[in-house]
């Protein structure tokens, strides 16, 4: 593509020059013979014109002398370069500027007709035979008592005008080598502003086509062809990551599936070939049931985190207390946090507070973010519930005094199936895709969530709810 699209520009730059030549060669080179012509013409025939209304007149009136026509016309053949004739209407020359005058002997124009010229006042030939050379000749009566005496002829030859022509016609070949010449710039242009970066921008989608999307390459340009590399490379750089998410995200399903699975399937064989006596099968069945649930749990959480990222979908948004609802979740954890001595404080402004929301959901990421909260606080501290009302907004905040998530990695604690290293040695049974709903759900509500954590101090998710507007009525 890239060699073509140069080679036809080269071409058109040729042709352009090819036909520059050939139009200053054949139109502009008639265009000037003819201009030249027509004003050697007028000139001419304004000369023919005042010798016949003059010198000729007088000779025809005999009002002077035929020598003294011949040396007026003489000195005018000299400054005109050309030959001056006076004809009677019948051919006989009377007057030749351009030889001796002889009066003896009789020179008669064969064939002449005055009105060769066709309605024109000059004409181009030979004149009747007698040039060898194409010849400009110009007519101008002589009239005298309302008649036609004769006629002033002017020749000159067409090879003086012809010279002319070329001389011009040569300065107008060399503008046109100084304007294809100039025209290169045009040519570099091209090359250094399209043709190069458009190869760049070739080779990379060869590069992309060809599965290589971590290829690397920029157009130093701040125009559309600029735009449309950095258009490419973020692209790819998009394509590159959604592929490496992909990838990343089957390994760690394929992980999650594979654990449970693994345990499941030893500890059946084992009580199927008799490695496990039958008194112990209750025990280990009551695992493999806690294995199935854990798998239960990855799956519905699949589920709902695709639901989630599919656009258009519906919430079921009602006002509701969400004191009452934190109340609920925190209530239900009541049991783990006997076991790890674990306090949950919950100041909450004022007895109610209503939001229009879907209170399912919210309940989900309420459940989700203590259920973290919980895992990774250190026993005998306490969890703290928060609400606060500011510019029309709920603020509820969820903190613990665990130990924290590092700073480098708290851009990826809402990436799906992420797990930090200290996340994976505590929560052997999580499935990583809490943080990815509670997210969603937010997003999806058109509000925020942030974090806000100090490795070894601890973690404050919170996260924004509209205010609704029944207490607004009240």
């Amino acid at each position: 593509m890239r060699k073509t699209l140069y080679l036809k520009f080269i071409v058109a730059y040729i042709i352009f020059g090819f036909f520059g030549f050939i139009v200053v060669a054949t139109f502009v080179s008639n265009m000037t013979l003819d201009h030249l012509k027509k004003e050697k013409a007028d000139t001419l025939y304004r000369e023919a014109t005042l010798i016949a209304n003059s010198y000729a007149t007088d000779l025809y009136n005999n009002e002077t002398t035929l020598d003294a026509v011949k040396d007026q016309l003489d000195a005018l053949s000299t400054y005109l370069d050309a030959s001056i004739w006076i004809i009677n209407p019948s051919g006989r020359m009377i007057l030749d500027s351009s030889k001796p005058m002889n009066v003896e002997t009789e020179v008669v124009i064969e064939n002449f007709d005055s009105t060769v010229t066709e309605g024109s006042y000059y004409t181009v030939g030979n004149f009747f035979g007698t040039f060898k050379e194409d010849m400009l000749s110009v007519f101008a009566p002589i009239t005298s008592d309302f008649k036609v005496k004769g006629y002033v002829v002017i020749h000159t030859p067409m090879s003086n005008i012809q010279a002319a022509s070329d001389r011009m016609l040569n300065i107008s070949y060399i503008m046109l080598v100084i304007l294809f010449l100039l025209s290169l710039i045009i040519l570099i242009f091209f090359t250094e502003m399209v043709y190069i970066p458009l190869r760049k921008i070739t080779e990379a989608t060869e590069q992309y086509a060809s599965g290589n999307m971590h290829y690397e390459f920029s157009v130093e340009s701040e125009d559309e062809m600029g735009y449309l590399a950095a258009s490419l490379s973020y692209m790819a750089s998009e394509i590159a990551r959604s592929e490496d998410d992909q990838k990343k995200f089957v390994a760690n399903v394929s992980h999650d599936f594979r654990s449970p699975l693994t345990s499941i399937k030893g500890y059946l064989e084992a009580m199927l070939d008799g490695t496990i006596p039958p008194e112990l099968h209750e025990k280990y069945l009551t695992i493999v049931l806690n294995e199935t649930e854990r798998l239960t749990k990855l799956t519905n959480s699949l589920l709902t985190l695709n639901n989630l990222n599919m656009k258009g979908m519906l919430l079921d948004k009602t006002d509701f207390d969400i004191n009452t609802v934190i109340r609920n979740v925190a209530a239900s954890f009541e049991g783990t946090c006997r076991q790890k001595t674990i306090a949950i404080e919950l100041v909450l402004t004022g007895d109610e507070m209503f939001v229009t929301a879907d209170m399912g959901k919210i309940q989900q990421v309420l459940y989700n973010l203590l259920d973290n909260a919980i895992k990774f606080s250190h026993q005998n501290s306490v969890i703290k519930l928060e609400t606060t009302e500011k510019h029309n907004k709920i603020f509820v905040s969820v903190k613990d005094s665990g130990i924290g998530i590092p700073k480098d990695e708290l851009k990826l604690i809402w990436d799906r199936f992420y797990k930090s290293d200290s996340s994976r040695g505590k929560d052997k049974k999580g499935t990583g895709l809490g943080l990815s709903i509670t997210k969603e759900i937010i997003r999806s509500h058109g509000e925020h969530i942030n974090v806000i954590s100090t490795e070894g101090v601890g973690t404050e998710f919170i996260f924004s709810l509209p205010k609704s507007d029944m207490e607004d009525e009240d």
